[in-house]
This record gives structure tokens, sequence and C-alpha cells, in this order.
């Protein structure tokens, strides 16, 4: 095999980790000797061994002479557990083959440095761009202190996310709903609206799929909504979030009925509108080590994130369905030109049962 064939396999293992070790990367790792593989391991959870400890463990002969494929340099620095190029040295490795360098500042490309230094041949860059998407929310939350953010909608052909009435169920299809929760569980946190709340009750767990829950995020500027909504009275797990303004501190009451539920509160600035800002928000959220967001609606919180430019992508599922009225999914930008327009790529296509799921990124 190629160095290229055991990339792709140390990033498929690398998978096995999604949803258990945010904030840190999704690493895999596989080591060769005499061309044939002694170790798999993969970063398993936030705060236990990397990848390559458990390679280098998980082998059942010296793994002195051989080569160690890993999607992730190796760090550097000690965290949560000792450095991994010091046990890649120790156990006299011959040769690591890298899918792409760490951003983050305490490693990136000192683990190579450290590796060079002791003689052992690297290689970098090997199915780099795929490395590099895998690790997307890593890559920028831990530049950036801020979560990746992914828009989601399901619309009709014409553009509305609801009838005139405001109901949304069902637009999209139940295979497009059973994506919906496979993308769930790959965030650490869904957000919404308080309006999408009264709207449409929602639970915003993993229920169509395997996977676990993420966070659950309600912006709610002035604590106005009741808790008698699924959202706050399934809440075992403790994993729900409102985000408030910083003057509903003294709302001592409700804040007490929502401690008493399991709820976090994050307080966050106003904007001009008396609305929380966004830009606050995502900063709250990144200091409780939250790195992607998975945003799904209403129109006017997705608005606002495309006019503030505070998303990374945005997954859409188009329905063949048209209402000639209702909401739209999209407005008040303040775009009055077709040359200030956005500009956005488009990166996939596909078909979802009836619909079609459009994924696009800046």
């Amino acid at each position: 095999m190629s160095d290229e064939s055991y990339i792709q396999l140390a990033i498929e293992i690398a998978k096995k980790g999604m949803g258990n070790v945010s904030p840190n990367p999704l690493v895999g790792c596989i080591i060769i000797k005499n061309d044939k593989i002694i170790g798999v391991g993969y970063h398993e959870k936030f705060g236990k061994n990397h990848a390559e400890i458990n390679a280098i463990e998980s082998s059942h002969e010296s793994v002195e002479g051989s080569t160690l494929y890993v999607n992730l340099e190796p760090c550097s620095h000690s965290g949560n557990t000792p450095p991994c190029v010091d046990k890649i040295i120790e156990k006299k490795i011959k040769r690591v083959v890298i899918g792409t360098l760490d951003v983050n500042p305490l490693v990136s490309g000192r683990g190579i440095k450290k590796l060079k230094t002791s003689g052992i041949d690297v290689k970098v860059g090997v199915l780099e761009k795929q490395c590099t998407e895998l690790n997307k929310f890593f890559f920028k939350y831990i530049t950036k202190k801020n979560p990746y953010v992914t828009l989601k909608a399901a619309q009709t052909l014409d553009g509305k996310i609801a009838d005139v009435n405001g109901n949304s169920r069902w637009i999209s299809s139940s295979m497009s709903r059973k994506i919906v929760h496979q993308m769930r569980s790959k965030y650490d946190a869904v957000l919404v609206g308080s309006g999408s709340v009264e709207k449409d009750d929602p639970r915003l767990t993993v229920r169509l799929t395997e996977g676990r829950n993420p966070k659950r995020i309600i912006l709610d500027t002035h604590l106005k909504l009741k808790t008698g909504y699924k959202i706050f009275q399934n809440n075992a797990d403790k994993k729900l979030i409102v985000i408030t303004s910083e003057k509903s501190i003294k709302k001592t009451a409700k804040l007490n009925e929502l401690k008493s539920l399991g709820v976090q509160i994050l307080f966050a600035k106003e904007n001009k509108k008396k609305l929380i800002d966004l830009h606050s928000a995502l900063e709250e959220i990144g200091r409780i080590n939250i790195a992607s967001i998975l945003v799904e609606g209403g129109g006017k919180l997705l608005s606002s994130f495309i006019k503030e430019n505070l998303f990374d992508d945005i997954s859409i599922f188009i329905a063949p369905k048209i209402l000639g009225g209702g909401v739209d999914i999209f407005s008040n930008l303040g775009i009055k030109n077709i040359h200030n327009a956005f500009q956005i790529n488009i990166d996939n296509v596909e078909k979802v049962g009836d619909d079609v799921l459009i994924e696009l990124s800046k």
C-alpha cells in the first residue's frame, strides 16, 4: 500500500472519535513494519491517550524500525497527556508520515522539528486537503477561540422554511431528517433562537440515528421563554445552555428556576437592536470549550448570522415543494445591489430521499 492509502486509513480510524474528543482534534494512527500493520489507534476521548500512544500500545511486537502514519502532526508539548513525539523517539520508530501540520501554536512544526532532530525520516502533506477537512472544527477553534458555525435549514423550491402560519413540519423528507440527526451527533452543540422553541417545541436531540446528543443552546435575550417546553423538561443530561443578556443577571427568580432544571446560563452583550450580540455569544460559547455549533434557525437567526458574516458553511435541504408565500429562509440582509450579494461556494450537491442537499462554504 502507498503512503496515501495508509493516511486515508488513518483518517477513517480517526472518525471513530467523533463526538468524544472535542475540543481536541480527530486523530488516527497506523504503524507498519515489514509491510504489515502491527499497530492501530485513535484518540478515543478528551483527556485520554492520543492516537499515537494507543497505536504503539496496541502493537504485539516491537515498533522499532517501523513507519508510523498519522493524519495530524504529533504533539510535542505536555497537556493532559505527555508529548507523543517523545514516545515515538523513545520507541525508535524509523519513519513518520504526517497528513497535515497542527495549527495549534503549541505544536505547529515543533513536533516535526523534534522528530527530524532525532534522526527520524519525516514526510508531511499526504492527503493534506482531506486531513484539514477532517479537523476543520478544531482548526477554527484553536486559532480563533470561536466555534465553527454551520447554518442548517430545510426549504421549499421557492425558498420558504415555513408556511404563512409558521408551520414547517414537514418540509423535508424523512431521509433528510435522519441526516440532520446524524449531523447533530457530530457537532458539539445545536443552537436555536427562542422563537424556534415557541413555534416548534423541539428537543434538538439525536433520535433517528445512533450518536451522542449535542449540547443544546437557546438564545433568549430577556429570559421570556417558559420552561414547559420539551427542551427544558427533557434535560436529564444537563446539556442545555441558555444565552441571555447581561442585563438578565437581575432576574434572580428566573435564573434560579433554570438552574433547578440543570440549565447552564451564559451572559452576552446586547446589540443596537436590544438582541443578543452574536459576536459576544460566540465568544462565550468558545470559552466553555464548544468548538462547533449547528445553527438550526429560524429565518431571523439564520439571516443574522449571514448579515454578520459569522458562519463557516451552510447545509440546505431543498424539498420539491412550492408554497408561493410564507417565511423566507433569508431576509433583511440590507443588500440593495446584486454586486454586493454574499458569494457562496457550492461544495457538494446530492439527492437525499425526495430532497436535494446543497452544502456550501464561504
